[in-house]
């Protein structure tokens, strides 16, 4: 047996503080993140393990399994950290599941989904909520809206594109067209034609700032270095509306945003024209209920909207938010508190952290 250090860098007393307080409390959460391995056994383990304890001083800890076998140790046979955990065989499971409702125009049936997996059907729509943050009928919902936003805007006709989205009948698609679409489909199909978006550009210590926004309130909040490429980001959004710019209204939008940034104390109040399918909305309320000054991770979201399993989901709807400072994506971290990725730069993040923790 193998008394070998570790095969990664050396760890901060905080690491290990952390990870030994993960292994005292079996923390499943914690498990792919890292492993221990006992001298005196040989044995590598899970985090979440339910073994007897070991003595914290003959504990080592390793960043991959790959890392605990070449140090010598050998898994444990009570929590087989060399096999896939459930939480992975069941993501696993609801990727299948998802691509094969991509294959479909129709949505399949969810006792039909289920038997595929040989799973029950209450047990395969609780699963598949879990991980996704949506049942199988929303996801397949969400599905439809793309494919029909990717049809006119390869300029297929309106009824094309929402019957070979997969929708029944385009009635049921024109129900639900201004909250996905923010305006008519045949407006979406000609690239914003008939539509005006007013507009205005700033400055501030995070460099440019533009405000843009409908007659429903502001669609877009975008940050960057130079004026004149948000002012293109947004042609390119809408190549064919009126674009209106240093519109008085929305001058004063830029004045208050800008003040929000410099003094986050004041808070800050527009009217939003917020477009996005069920499940990014759901998300974007939650991030805009996290409190001036604090952060959420990930995880954290997807708890709080009832979806504990959707964490890589919630990424996706951070990424895809327009509403810079509005809708605040900057206030979720990875769940070790580093910054992840942010649409308009990580530097802006830290800023716009560093101004909100001083307030």
């Amino acid at each position: 047996m193998s008394n070998a250090s570790p095969s990664t860098a050396p760890e901060t007393d905080g690491d290990c503080r952390e990870r030994w307080a993960a292994v005292v409390a079996c923390d499943p959460s914690a498990d792919g993140q890292f492993y221990y391995a006992v001298r005196t056994t040989g044995v590598y383990c899970r985090p979440s393990c339910r073994s007897r304890r070991p003595r914290r001083d003959n504990v080592i800890f390793h960043d991959t399994r790959a890392g605990a076998e070449r140090a010598g140790f050998r898994p444990c046979k009570r929590c087989r950290p060399n096999e896939p955990t459930r939480a992975e065989r069941e993501a696993a499971t609801i990727t299948a599941a998802c691509q094969r409702i991509e294959q479909f125009r129709d949505t399949p049936l969810l006792a039909e989904l289920a038997a595929h997996f040989n799973i029950s059907p209450s047990h395969f729509h609780r699963m598949f909520r879990r991980i996704t943050g949506l049942t199988p009928h929303q996801y397949a919902a969400a599905g439809r809206e793309q494919r029909v936003r990717a049809e006119l805007e390869r300029g297929a006709s309106v009824t094309r594109a929402i019957l070979d989205a997969g929708y029944s009948s385009s009635g049921r698609f024109h129900a639900s067209a201004d909250a996905v679409l923010g305006m008519s489909p045949r407006r979406y199909r000609a690239g914003g034609t008939g539509t005006t978006i007013r507009f205005a550009v700033g400055a501030c210590s995070l460099g440019a700032i533009l405000v843009a926004g409908s007659e429903r309130g502001v669609c877009a909040i975008s940050l960057g270095d130079d004026p004149a490429e948000l002012t293109q980001e947004l042609q390119d959004r809408f190549p064919k509306a009126e674009l209106i710019g240093g519109d008085p209204i929305f001058e004063r939008y830029v004045a208050r945003v800008v003040s929000f940034v410099e003094a986050p104390d004041i808070g800050l109040d527009l009217p939003l024209d917020i477009r996005g399918t069920a499940f990014q909305q759901r998300v974007w309320q939650a991030l805009r209920d996290i409190p001036i000054g604090d952060t959420a991770s990930y995880s954290d979201i997807a708890s709080r909207i009832g979806a504990p399993g959707s964490a890589r989901a919630i990424a996706g709807a951070c990424g895809a938010n327009r509403l810079a400072i509005a809708i605040p994506c900057h206030r979720v971290v990875r769940h070790n508190g580093d910054l992840s990725g942010y649409r308009w730069g990580v530097e802006r993040k830290r800023t716009l952290l560093d101004k909100e923790a001083g307030t």
